[in-house]
């Protein structure tokens, strides 16, 4: 008499295909992939990158600049000879030079340039890690669903194996007269209902798949599963206060690290704008020579003119900014305000950062009390049917109050199922926002 329910409670793997079983991916597998192939933050990277040269091209700036010209000029009628006279002649000269300059002193502007760029360079980094922070966030959102569509699945395959049953039961019935052919037509209704449901649930668990595998940039969810998680993952346990959450997040979370970053940058950046007050040297040199003919007197050799006109130089220059229409002065101006607005939002940041750490805090005791409650809630739904199914297999209940029971007992299954995931997925993010790897 019992084997009905034994069948209900069992997992059903009579329904497991058995084809080869697909690969499966662990949280981590999946989180490690999209890190690697998720194009939003391939793109984020690309911007530390170009930090990185940026920074390498304002330390290359100290370096002296060398740079070799060579001219050719034709002169017609009168014209510049070559002892600094003029002449009616046609005339050509020829000249080479090489020269060099190195900045001496520009005001602080060099070295506040890569303090500046090593900022922003920090920042850059910081929202980085952000980037993946939020693809881990997605990919475990995704990962949570497709375990909690997989066990509904599983709880929709159950139902119609239990209605399957009990229409063959009542067919058998029926044919010796226990049952009315009106018993055996509702409960086919009943099954034709349970197999709509194992529909939806199928099309629902391949949603979710795919919404996973986009996440990865996978090129089809087929042949895609992923790992359930421990029976110890789904443990109750104590939460930390948000407090003392918000402590650790705040010395972990990339998007505090980046914020700071971006104050510290602005800061730079008003040393930077007062460089233009400052004055500025500069030492340059170098070498030439040129060549120089003329159509009405002979000129001297290519070889001789190259030695003798050979010249170098040697030169310092000062430049000390006096009024530079106030320029500098509402650069600094403009500065301070950047300064102003990363500090207001480095502050929002925080706030932000807080308000989603209290809102996941009292979403995981929530979810906690609804675990607890759908745990209770699942065991006298099964206990209630156990008495109902007794009841009918003894003629004492008839169909309609069996079929209510075990949907009873099914619908505190899904419901148990939605809590169990919803508590999981809130307690990580807790462990997540204090800095720890996000894993079930």
């Amino acid at each position: 008499m019992r084997r009905l329910l034994t069948t209900i409670l069992a997992v059903v793997p009579v329904l497991v295909s058995a084809q080869e079983a697909p690969r499966t991916w662990s949280l981590k597998d999946c989180i490690d992939h999209a890190i690697d192939n998720n194009i939003t933050v391939k793109q984020t990277a690309l911007n530390v990158e170009m930090g990185e040269i940026e920074l390498n091209t304002d330390k290359l700036s100290r370096l002296p600049n060398l740079s070799a010209s060579a001219s050719e000029n034709f002169s017609f009628g009168r014209g510049l000879t070559a002892d600094n006279t003029y002449d009616n002649a046609n005339t050509t000269s020829t000249s080479f030079s090489l020269g060099s300059s190195v900045p001496v002193f520009q005001g602080f502007r060099i070295n506040r340039s890569i303090a500046l760029d090593k900022l922003n360079l920090a920042s850059l980094t910081a929202k980085l890690d952000k980037a993946k922070d939020d693809i881990r966030i997605s990919v475990a959102q995704a990962y949570i669903q497709i375990l909690y569509d997989k066990e509904i699945l599983e709880v929709a395959k159950s139902q119609v194996v239990i209605d399957s049953l009990q229409v063959e039961r009542l067919e058998i019935m029926a044919g010796n007269g226990s049952a009315s052919r009106a018993e055996v037509a509702a409960q086919k209704a009943t099954l034709a209902e349970s197999r709509v449901s194992l529909a939806q649930a199928e099309s629902n668990l391949q949603l979710a798949l795919l919404d996973l595998t986009q996440l990865l940039e996978l090129p089809s969810p087929e042949g895609f599963d992923v790992v359930a998680p421990s029976t110890e993952a789904l443990e109750r346990r104590l939460l930390m206060s948000p407090e003392g959450i918000y402590a650790d997040a705040v010395q972990a979370k990339p998007a505090i690290k980046a914020g700071e970053a971006d104050v510290d940058y602005a800061k730079a950046g008003v040393s930077l704008a007062k460089s233009g007050w400052w004055p500025s040297i500069s030492l340059s040199g170098g070498i030439g020579t040129n060549f120089y003919t003329s159509s009405r007197v002979a000129s001297a050799s290519f070889a001789d003119q190259m030695k003798n006109n050979f010249s170098q130089y040697v030169g310092l220059s000062l430049s000390i900014p006096i009024f530079d229409r106030l320029q500098t002065r509402n650069s600094v101006r403009t500065a301070r305000l950047r300064l102003q607005n990363s500090e207001y939002q480095l502050e929002s940041t925080k706030k932000s950062l807080y308000k989603e750490i209290q809102q996941a805090y009292y979403n995981a005791l929530a979810a906690d009390g609804k675990y607890e409650s759908c745990t209770l809630a699942s065991e006298s739904a099964t206990e209630s049917f156990e008495l109902v199914l007794a009841k009918y297999e003894a003629g004492k209940a008839n169909i309609t109050e069996y079929n209510e029971a075990k949907n009873k007992m099914l619908s505190a299954e899904s419901n148990l199922v939605k809590a169990r995931y919803e508590y999981l997925f809130q307690t990580r993010l807790l462990d997540f926002y204090r800095g720890e790897e996000l894993v079930f």
